[in-house]
């Protein structure tokens, strides 16, 4: 049986801090409910009980192990390409995986609803889909632009009995929408849990949502040794807060040979800003929303505005984890812009038939781009994060084609 398991490279320190990124929230009320998470997903974690529910829902409701396919077509351009195949989970992306961890732990704990952020939906989708399994409340908050943009996984979120609360302030995005949700959760606090969407935020969240996630690596590296009798040369994996980089990259911490590669939205181009979202590669570091990382700032310190055509990526920070794997040089960190993500959204769906979501289409632009770099011996192993359903309308808007 698979196990969630973390690398000590992408454990916390006592402060909750990965290197200089990470840390624990300084607001007294939030502290409190936040030490009362960590307690409880301590306890969770080392729980037989726990672990046996967790994998029974992940084998029989989620649909694990999602599989790895060979991208034939798309590796004519040099370099093979593998896809690991986490838009084929229930609700169709990875969010699904600590999801069900996140309200198992909730109702563990005693809360009546979860609280969360988020962005494309995906997460939303997610949170709401395991609330409705396990019997809790949900309210999720969402920017405005956001809604108008990804319509069916509002509507999904609606369905499945999610209190969805608009966010207008600022730009009516991602980052708004955590600021929403965390001020309505200290409204209630003692009767809900903040069900946070990535591996970013203060201590534990972004252990804990690692821990979660760390299926998806543990799965790929066993399954590609098996199949493919070795390992892949590179790992790779769209950045945001970056979830499902963080578990695709966690299994390989100890490979050396397998370079560990983060894509950001380079949006309009990097040199464009507000333009983009490609926090690692621009930002500076600094304190957002209770944790330290790198984030794209405005001369005063505050966030910048931020943009990436996939909902899901325009947040103007990054998970701690990513900056500590950065700063050590055991993750590379590159860009795809709009431009290249809508021509890898058409080059997986017209030659594999995988509508990709926006936010996987970023890791394979990289990879289209890198494999044409490489020969045809070496591997690029794709985390194929989520599906495009939720983004067709869009796409087909942006490109304004009927072909």
């Amino acid at each position: 049986m698979i196990q969630e398991q973390l690398h000590s490279l992408i454990l916390p320190d006592s402060n909750g801090n990965f290197g200089q990124h990470g840390g624990r929230i300084g607001h007294p009320a939030l502290a409190q409910a936040l030490a009362e998470i960590e307690h409880g997903f301590r306890q969770i974690v080392n729980d037989a009980e726990f672990i046996q529910e967790m994998k029974r829902l992940q084998a029989t409701y989620v649909g694990r192990p999602s599989p790895i396919y060979h991208a034939r077509t798309l590796s004519k351009r040099g370099a093979q390409i593998f896809l690991k195949r986490e838009d084929l989970n229930h609700t169709g992306a990875h969010k699904i995986n600590h999801c069900i961890g996140e309200v198992l732990l909730a109702k563990k704990l005693g809360k009546k609803k979860v609280i969360a952020e988020t962005g494309a939906g995906q997460h939303g989708v997610a949170l709401a889909t395991a609330a409705a399994l396990l019997g809790l409340e949900c309210e999720i908050h969402m920017g405005v632009v956001d809604i108008a943009k990804e319509h069916p996984n509002v509507s999904r979120m609606k369905i499945l009995g999610a209190k969805l609360v608009p966010v207008s302030a600022g730009a009516g995005t991602l980052k708004e929408a955590v600021d929403s949700a965390f001020a309505a959760y200290l409204e209630q606090i003692d009767s809900s849990m903040f069900a946070i969407g990535s591996v970013v935020g203060p201590a534990p969240y972004p252990e804990m949502v690692a821990y979660f996630q760390s299926i998806v690596g543990h799965e790929a590296r066993e399954q590609f040794q098996r199949e493919q009798g070795g390992l892949p040369d590179e790992v790779i994996a769209c950045v945001g807060g970056g979830s499902n980089a963080i578990g695709l990259f966690n299994a390989f911490m100890d490979d050396q040979s397998v370079a560990l590669v983060g894509v950001e939205p380079a949006g309009e181009g990097l040199d464009k800003p507000g333009h983009h979202a490609a926090t690692i590669t621009k930002g500076k570091f600094g304190n957002i929303q209770g944790f330290n990382c790198y984030y794209l700032q405005n001369e005063d310190g505050t966030p910048a505005a931020v943009h990436s055509i996939a909902s899901g990526l325009d947040y103007p920070g990054v998970g701690p984890q990513h900056c500590h794997l950065k700063d050590i040089g055991r993750g590379r960190y590159e860009t795809a812009t709009d431009a290249e993500c809508l021509s890898a959204f058409l080059a997986l769906s017209r030659e594999e038939g995988i509508i990709p979501a926006l936010e996987s289409a970023h890791a394979v632009a990289y990879a289209l781009r890198r494999a044409a770099e490489l020969d045809s011996s070496k591997r690029l192993l794709v985390n194929l994060s989520g599906r495009g359903d939720k983004d067709i309308d869009f796409v087909l808007g942006k490109l304004n084609f009927a072909s």
